[in-house]
């Protein structure tokens, strides 16, 4: 089930239960995890895109072997909020994804995740060769934190 509004997705997750955050590039695809509490998310490791089977196959058994409740994708949208072609294939993936499982998924604006994730790597003194390794699954875990920032939220709201 793909959930465009945060309060659906929100609604529809299973308690006690963690999120994995996706960063989805044409290469590679970056995969954060959250603790159990929905309070923290923590980069965990970067796949090799191959076919989207494949790819699937990988994602999932991460869900499965860390109990995931929910699937979070980072949505690439233009830095004036439009959707272009990279925003078009996310939605295709997780269409195709939400065939796949019964986790509900949704997405969050990923705009300048990488940014923030390549700021905090050079902060960290981290070498070029380094940052090119763990970049996309640490854009992952700020796309999952502000998802999981947002559940709480709304969850304090209530």
């Amino acid at each position: 089930m793909i959930c465009e509004a945060m309060e659906d997705f929100a609604a529809a997750l299973p308690l006690d239960r963690a999120l994995v955050g996706l960063d989805l590039g044409t290469k590679t695809i970056g995969v954060a995890v959250s603790d159990r509490r929905l309070s923290v998310a923590t980069p965990l490791e970067t796949i090799k895109r191959t076919k989207f089977t494949a790819d699937a196959t990988a994602l999932l058994e991460i869900c499965a072997k860390r109990e995931i409740g929910g699937i979070v994708l980072g949505l690439p949208r233009n830095m004036d909020g439009t959707e272009g072609p990279r925003c078009q294939s996310t939605r295709a993936f997780a269409r195709n994804l939400a065939r796949l499982t019964e986790l509900p998924l949704s997405f969050w604006d990923e705009r300048l995740s990488t940014v923030a994730a390549e700021r905090a790597l050079l902060e960290a003194d981290t070498t070029r060769k380094r940052r090119s390794e763990v970049i996309d699954h640490v854009a992952a875990g700020y796309i999952l934190q502000g998802a999981l920032d947002r559940i709480g939220h709304m969850r304090r709201a209530t």
